[in-house]
Protein backbone atom coordinates (compact mmCIF):
# COMPACT_ATOMS: atom_id res chain seq x y z
CA UNK A 1 0.00 0.00 0.00
CA UNK A 2 1.29 3.56 -1.01
CA UNK A 3 1.29 6.61 1.62
CA UNK A 4 0.02 9.85 0.34
CA UNK A 5 3.69 10.98 0.69
CA UNK A 6 4.87 7.95 -0.97
CA UNK A 7 2.24 9.29 -4.10
CA UNK A 8 3.59 12.88 -3.30
CA UNK A 9 7.51 11.64 -3.53
CA UNK A 10 6.46 10.07 -7.11
CA UNK A 11 4.71 12.40 -8.27
CA UNK A 12 6.69 15.44 -7.52
CA UNK A 13 9.80 13.96 -9.40
CA UNK A 14 7.48 13.02 -12.40
CA UNK A 15 6.82 16.51 -12.47
CA UNK A 16 10.56 17.81 -12.31
CA UNK A 17 11.49 15.37 -15.08
CA UNK A 18 8.76 15.79 -17.25
CA UNK A 19 8.42 19.08 -17.42
CA UNK A 20 11.43 20.56 -15.89
CA UNK A 21 10.09 22.07 -13.06
CA UNK A 22 12.52 22.67 -9.72
CA UNK A 23 11.75 20.59 -7.20
CA UNK A 24 10.40 23.69 -4.61
CA UNK A 25 8.19 24.64 -6.66
CA UNK A 26 6.14 21.42 -6.35
CA UNK A 27 4.05 21.75 -3.33
CA UNK A 28 0.92 19.80 -2.14
CA UNK A 29 -0.81 23.57 -2.64
CA UNK A 30 0.62 24.22 -6.02
CA UNK A 31 -2.21 24.76 -8.78
CA UNK A 32 -1.18 22.46 -11.93
CA UNK A 33 -1.85 25.08 -14.41
CA UNK A 34 -1.62 28.54 -12.61
CA UNK A 35 1.30 27.49 -10.25
CA UNK A 36 3.29 24.94 -12.40
CA UNK A 37 1.91 25.81 -16.02
CA UNK A 38 0.85 22.73 -16.97
CA UNK A 39 -1.70 22.75 -20.09
CA UNK A 40 -3.83 20.25 -21.15
CA UNK A 41 -1.23 18.00 -23.51
CA UNK A 42 1.03 17.92 -20.12
CA UNK A 43 -2.11 16.70 -18.40
CA UNK A 44 -2.35 13.97 -20.64
CA UNK A 45 1.27 13.31 -20.43
CA UNK A 46 0.87 13.06 -16.74
CA UNK A 47 -2.05 10.66 -16.67
CA UNK A 48 0.24 8.18 -18.72
CA UNK A 49 3.17 8.66 -16.65
CA UNK A 50 0.76 7.73 -13.79
CA UNK A 51 -0.33 4.60 -15.36
CA UNK A 52 2.94 3.15 -16.21
CA UNK A 53 3.53 3.97 -12.64
CA UNK A 54 0.36 2.22 -11.24
CA UNK A 55 -0.50 0.36 -14.04
CA UNK A 56 -3.74 1.53 -13.79
CA UNK A 57 -5.42 4.88 -15.35
CA UNK A 58 -7.21 7.57 -14.05
CA UNK A 59 -10.26 8.61 -15.72
CA UNK A 60 -9.84 11.69 -17.83
CA UNK A 61 -13.18 12.37 -15.90
CA UNK A 62 -11.96 12.38 -12.98
CA UNK A 63 -9.04 14.38 -13.72
CA UNK A 64 -10.98 17.80 -15.19
CA UNK A 65 -11.76 17.94 -11.55
CA UNK A 66 -8.21 17.98 -10.43
CA UNK A 67 -6.44 21.16 -9.93
CA UNK A 68 -3.48 21.19 -7.12
CA UNK A 69 -0.94 18.73 -6.81
CA UNK A 70 -3.04 17.65 -3.58
CA UNK A 71 -5.48 16.76 -5.59
CA UNK A 72 -3.75 14.19 -8.06
CA UNK A 73 -2.72 12.55 -4.91
CA UNK A 74 -5.78 11.85 -3.78
CA UNK A 75 -6.93 10.42 -7.37
CA UNK A 76 -3.90 8.57 -7.38
CA UNK A 77 -4.16 7.14 -3.66
CA UNK A 78 -8.16 6.58 -4.59
CA UNK A 79 -7.00 4.45 -7.59
CA UNK A 80 -4.40 2.44 -5.63
CA UNK A 81 -6.25 1.77 -2.63
CA UNK A 82 -9.42 1.08 -3.73
CA UNK A 83 -10.74 -0.48 -0.15
CA UNK A 84 -9.42 3.23 1.50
Amino acid sequence: MQTREDIFNILRDALVELFELEPERVTLDANLYQDLEIDSIDAIDLIDHIKRQTGKKIAAEEFKAVRTVNDVVEAVFRLVNPAA
